[in-house]
């Protein structure tokens, strides 16, 4: 049978291409970035926005995205509730007999079982929807068989993976999943029923008279009624004469949520038959309310589009939450990185400013300075000065000790222990400051940081060497006359080196007493034998561009240490930041707008715009026909919602001939699917317990759709 407005489909083909294509790429993005964003910090927050993105990308592969690529795809109607509220047993009951196992053990529920028309295999076999769930086929055992016997025995290792079992009984174009529990003992069936809830086209909530108020079950329908998808709500095992008092509270505690709109099927508590089902009027208002819905395209597409409207918003919201994580990982980096430079800032510093105040100089560098110019002679003329350091000279080739090269090793000595020191002092600073919060002593799992790094050292003395070195080169650069190279011939250059770097290091302000005065004199010794040998512009010119090298040098050694940190933090600064995520939720949102107003069939023959005011009725509240979201009170028991027919009686359990149960076995890859146009049993089928919701026949031209 060709339904109203029906146009044969295959499975994953877009069925509203225009409207679609733009929030499916859109849709893509978001993910892409969800996937790509991090939260290596374990910040107050953290564990909860990382659930929240692994849920969100969850969704989106199991059903935004299949939903938006095809909205005339088979609605999905996912059976959900707590522990023991009867959801198998109402499944087991819609369909006239036991495909899923009910009991008293809990958890009963393992794997979820997934009841379809075989016309709509194709479309649950492929990897569509639930694309994380491997596919499990049932195959069918003949004769009655008890409810709590049905299916093979749980098996923990294929909880990832869902039952497909076919059935004639189940109406075209609308799928039964019935769930685990949603406050199962067991964690990964928790977890479980949450991600095929949020992969629903509409939930059926199963709850009882007893625990109708518990908590878990209305944080989920919180949950449903922010994401505004259809729901339909069965209240089991009413004791006789109390649905009159317990349906009104339920329906209050519905409305205080925003879903007074939602049906309340009551079932009254009575006895199950000997194959553990109910009786066939009291899941007739259940059954006819999902049969009307699967029988008309038109409501399922505006069932589907209003749940993905409800998804996309939610799932905008939820990356909105996330980017502010996102923000806070990164807030928490960029302090620890301004302290930790401003630490290494300061030790830099402070190396530069002992190298101008004189802190160089003293002690054992005095010393041998003071032996090697001699500073009795100091202020008698520069010729005797010159004089004694070519004597000093012959002593050496003679093998007599000269104190410059002493010089030189003190003031190496000196400048590798105040970097040592200060590089240290910041290290240990900065990783004071890092343990100061759980998520900087989670970083801060490395004690080496709280120190110097090992290959300082070595560094460090490399640095000097190599500075020293340059510090000769700059000397042979300015020694381009005869005159100033005979000079240098006769000091040597590691004297006229050692000169350059006492006045360079030679300023008092880090010394006292004797010292100054030593200082000072030598400063001036090493000030006038340069200006003897290149003149007074080109010591100035000397003096700078080695100060300036040697801070460079400095501060590249420091900047090495503190890369250990920017490490750590490299590891937050990386992918996506938070405005990311929010521009790809704008940016969804937008492109949702179009889709959330395209209608892809018009029922009737009615034009666009009728169809559009109808949604809008629906919206706000207004009774329309035909309408899944405004059926605000649906029947308790044999009367099917919107004046649907009375439903026929399935029949008795013998009556039922051979009825197929589960039998797991590991099923398929993906299948190449063609077109779906299988028909429905023919209108009045005994084999068959839902109600053909119209009794017109096939529908072959629009003039008799019209008609």
């Amino acid at each position: 049978m060709t339904e109203r407005g029906a146009t044969p489909t295959s499975p994953g083909a877009p069925g509203d291409v225009g409207a679609g294509g733009d929030a499916l790429a859109r849709l893509a993005a978001l993910r892409d970035t969800l996937e790509q964003t991090r939260l290596p910090l374990q910040l107050a927050d953290t564990e909860q926005a990382r659930e929240r993105q692994r849920a969100l990308i969850r969704q989106i592969d199991d059903y935004l995205a299949p939903r938006l690529a095809n909205l005339d795809a088979p609605l999905l109607a996912v059976v959900g509730g707590s522990t023991g509220a009867g959801k198998s047993t109402l499944v087991n009951s819609l369909v006239g007999h036991a495909v899923t196992r009910t009991g008293a053990i809990r958890p009963t529920t393992r794997q979820p079982i997934l009841l379809h028309s075989p016309a709509d295999a194709e479309w649950f076999a492929s990897r569509r929807v639930l694309p994380g769930l491997g596919r499990i086929t049932g195959t069918a055992r003949r004769g009655p068989l008890p409810a709590d016997r049905a299916g093979d025995d749980p098996d923990a290792a294929l909880m990832s993976s869902v039952v497909l079992v076919g059935d004639e009984r189940v109406p075209r174009h609308l799928a039964i999943l019935d769930a685990p529990d949603v406050d199962s003992i067991a964690d990964e069936n928790r977890a479980l029923a949450a991600q095929l809830l949020a992969a629903a086209d509409l939930w059926l909530f199963v709850t009882t008279a007893n625990r109708y108020a518990d908590a878990v079950p209305w944080a989920l329908l919180d949950d449903a009624a922010q994401r505004d998808i259809t729901v339909g709500i069965v209240l089991d095992r009413v004791p006789p004469g109390a649905g009159t008092e317990i349906e009104p509270a339920l329906r209050e505690l519905l409305a205080e949520r925003g879903l007074d709109r939602a049906p309340v099927f009551t079932i009254d508590e009575s006895p199950l038959d000997e194959l553990g089902m109910l009786p066939d009027e009291a899941v007739r208002g259940v059954r006819a309310w999902l049969a009307d819905l699967a029988a008309d395209r038109y409501e399922r597409q505006r069932v589907a589009r209003r749940t993905v409207r409800g998804a996309i918003a939610r799932a905008s919201a939820a990356a909105r939450d996330i980017a502010r994580a996102r923000d806070a990982q990164r807030e928490l980096a960029a302090s620890v990185r301004s302290t930790t430079r401003h630490e290494y800032d300061e030790a830099t510093a402070a190396i530069i400013d002992a190298t101008k105040d004189g802190t160089l100089l003293r002690g054992e560098v005095l010393a041998r300075w003071q032996d090697f110019v001699g500073t009795s002679d100091v202020f008698r003329s520069f010729e005797s000065w010159f004089s004694r350091l070519r004597d000093r000279a012959t002593a050496f080739v003679q093998g007599r000790p000269q104190p410059i090269r002493e010089v030189e090793a003190e003031i190496e000595h000196g400048l590798h222990a105040v970097i040592l020191d200060r590089a240290g002092r910041a290290a240990g600073a900065a990783y004071e400051h890092l343990r100061q919060s759980p998520a900087g002593r989670r970083l801060a799992t490395d004690a080496s940081l709280a120190r110097e790094s090992p290959a300082l050292t070595t560094d460090a003395s490399a640095m000097i060497r190599d500075w020293q070195a340059a510090l000769i080169d700059l000397i042979r650069e300015q020694s381009g006359g005869k005159r100033t190279q005979a000079r240098l011939m006769s000091l040597g250059l590691n004297a006229v080196t050692v000169s350059l770097m006492v006045v360079l290091f030679a300023s008092t302000g880090g010394l006292t007493g004797g010292e100054l005065a030593i200082a000072g004199g030598s400063a001036v010794v090493g000030q006038k034998l340069l200006e003897t040998i290149f003149g007074e512009e080109a010591v100035r010119r000397l003096a700078r561009e080695a100060r300036d090298d040697l801070e460079r040098r400095v501060r590249d050694l420091l900047a090495g240490e503190y890369a250990r940190y920017e490490q750590l933090l490299q590891l937050v600064d990386a992918g996506p930041a938070g405005d990311d995520l929010r521009d790809a939720a704008d940016a969804l949102e937008r492109a949702m707008a179009s889709v959330a107003d395209a209608v892809t069939d018009t029922p009737d023959g009615a034009p666009a715009d009728t169809v559009i005011a109808r949604d809008e009725a629906a919206a706000e509240g207004v009774a329309v026909p035909v309408d899944v979201a405004a059926s605000s009170a649906a029947p308790r028991t044999a009367v099917a919602p919107h004046g649907g027919p009375t439903l026929p009686d399935v029949g008795a359990p013998e009556d039922l001939g051979e009825v197929p149960v589960i039998a797991p076995i590991v099923v398929s890859p993906e299948l190449d699917h063609g077109p779906i146009d299988r028909p429905l049993p023919p209108p009045g089928d005994a084999s068959s317990p839902w109600p053909d919701a119209r009794s017109h026949g096939p529908i072959d031209d629009e003039r008799e759709r019209d008609a």
